[in-house]
């Protein structure tokens, strides 16, 4: 099975992405997490994603706060998909967001909500399912999940709402 790479700008977002390593760890994905800056160390960075292929890597998830160019540093450097998650650090997140999801045409970078480590995981964990059937199987199984849940959610609801 691939690897993902999840990539964090600084320390201070490993509360965030610890939420994408712990998913990626729920369906038994491969990971490795690194800190690279798009501006304090950008060969690193580029060398890290020039390198991930061949290193194993399938999917490279990277978050950042502020300025937020790593996704793109990253996705100008591989051929792998890219997923960015903003890290909400000024302006609720709207300027991480926006550098983020705004690649020039050639450079895609997959882009989540503010702070959406989850998401971001989830959506690494489905591009490796299409060559993964163990994944998918768990992909359904998870999703099976959530229907049943919300399911038992709304019966509990109806007998709160027939109570009134």
């Amino acid at each position: 099975m691939k690897k993902v790479a999840v990539i964090m700008g600084s320390d201070s977002d490993f509360p965030i992405v610890s939420k994408a390593i712990k998913e990626l760890q729920a369906y038994g994905v491969p990971y490795e997490a690194h800190i690279m800056s798009a501006h304090r160390t950008p060969e690193i960075a580029a060398s890290f994603a020039k390198d991930a292929k061949k290193n194993g890597f399938g999917v490279i998830i990277a978050a950042a706060g502020m300025a937020a160019h790593l996704a793109g540093v990253l996705a100008g450097n591989t051929t792998l998909p890219v997923i960015g998650i903003p890290i909400k650090s000024t302006f609720d997140g709207l300027d991480s967001l926006l550098a983020t999801v705004q690649m020039p045409s050639g450079i895609p970078v997959a882009t989540v909500a503010v702070n959406g480590a989850k998401n971001a995981a989830l959506l690494a964990i489905q591009m490796l399912s299409l060559s993964d059937d163990s994944l998918s199987d768990k992909l359904e199984k998870a999703k099976a999940e959530m229907v049943d849940g919300v399911k038992a959610k709304d019966e509990a609801l109806q007998d709160e709402v027939a109570k009134l």
